[in-house]
């Protein structure tokens, strides 16, 4: 733990989400004093139970489409839908808190002398024609498509935290975040890894969009939160200067079949479930897979955990959540 004088004041924007409540359980666990903002919107209180009466927690329910005036260090800004079903049923409050939510948050951060963190999305590079994905390529997406107030409105809140950057002299960090799975999943959030376990385990057929030939790399939340504290804690340059701002891909680069991933998951939970294919949605990427070279050289980081160990410890969560649920019904 650090001590009293090395102890940061923190402010974390979505943080009763998944990955919001992971990264305080981190910041908790090395010393720092947390103040988490969140609408729950898809956030849940659930997530930051266990911190109720932690002494260096506090929540805060808010929306950041509207200023927030809090005293700290640094700032994560996590805030905003992240599933297809979550941000499609209200898809200007989505842009808004990408757009409203980034101008809100680098003014604080201003205002604070402040260090920020932008999680920011592969969807940014859209259905790339670029493979792997490398921070370079400029993306390929629908603007006025489906998935547009997720992916526009992430591409917006980088343009807003690169001008700050240059403008104000902002000490940013941009992260373009790709799939991330783990405990506190959402399990009805659309997302494929949390869908495939939920149908695997009450032995429903597995859903397949497309012919389960598209590709996605994942992450396990343990070593992703890894990343993204090395990214805030990577030092300033000379004389305070912002130091090395991004963007910076985060995630795994073992890219596999959604069709791979269907039968892993129905061998690891002995599940009876049968494959059953789907109209493959609009603006679905077909490939997806981060080059993670920048993250190596100015992180040393890269992911640890195998995908099979982290589906056990999903599934595992899961089994938990169904075995909760059941007993308060």
């Amino acid at each position: 733990m650090r001590n009293y004088i090395e102890r940061k004041r923190v402010l974390v924007t979505g943080g009763a989400g998944f990955l919001g409540s992971h990264l305080i359980d981190r910041l908790l666990e090395r010393g720092d004093e947390v103040i988490c903002a969140d609408n729950l919107f898809t956030g849940s209180k659930r997530n930051l139970e266990h911190l109720r009466s932690h002494p260096r927690f506090e929540f805060l329910r808010h929306d950041i489409t509207f200023p927030l005036y809090v005293e700290v260090d640094l700032i994560y800004n996590l805030a905003c839908p992240a599933s297809p079903i979550h941000y499609r049923h209200d898809p200007v409050q989505t842009t808004k808190t990408s757009v409203h939510g980034a101008i809100n948050m680098l003014g604080l951060a201003k205002r604070l002398g402040a260090r920020i963190f932008q999680a920011s999305t592969s969807e940014v590079y859209g259905d790339p024609s670029v493979h792997p994905q490398t921070e370079d390529y400029w993306g390929n997406v629908n603007p006025v498509g489906t998935r547009s107030c997720y992916d526009e409105g992430k591409r917006c809140a980088e343009t807003l935290f690169f001008d700050y950057h240059r403008q104000h002299g902002l000490d940013i960090r941009v992260a373009r975040i790709f799939n991330t799975y783990g405990p506190r999943m959402h399990p009805n959030d659309g997302r494929v890894v949390s869908n495939f376990i939920m149908q695997a385990l009450q032995g429903q057929d597995i859903t397949l969009y497309g012919n389960g030939e598209q590709t996605r790399s994942f992450c396990y939340i343990d070593d992703l939160v890894d990343g993204v504290l090395r990214f805030m804690d990577t030092p300033s340059g000379e004389d305070g200067a912002p130091g090395f701002p991004g963007p910076i891909n985060l995630g795994n680069p073992d890219e596999l079949t959604i069709g791979q991933l269907a039968e892993q998951v129905i061998r690891l939970t002995n599940s009876s479930s049968k494959l059953v294919f789907r109209p493959l949605p609009p603006d679905d990427p077909i490939r997806r897979r981060p080059d993670i070279a920048r993250a190596r050289e100015h992180l040393g980081w890269e992911p640890k955990v195998t995908l099979e160990e982290g589906l056990r410890r999903t599934i595992a969560y899961f089994e938990q959540c169904r075995v909760g649920y059941a007993h308060h019904a």
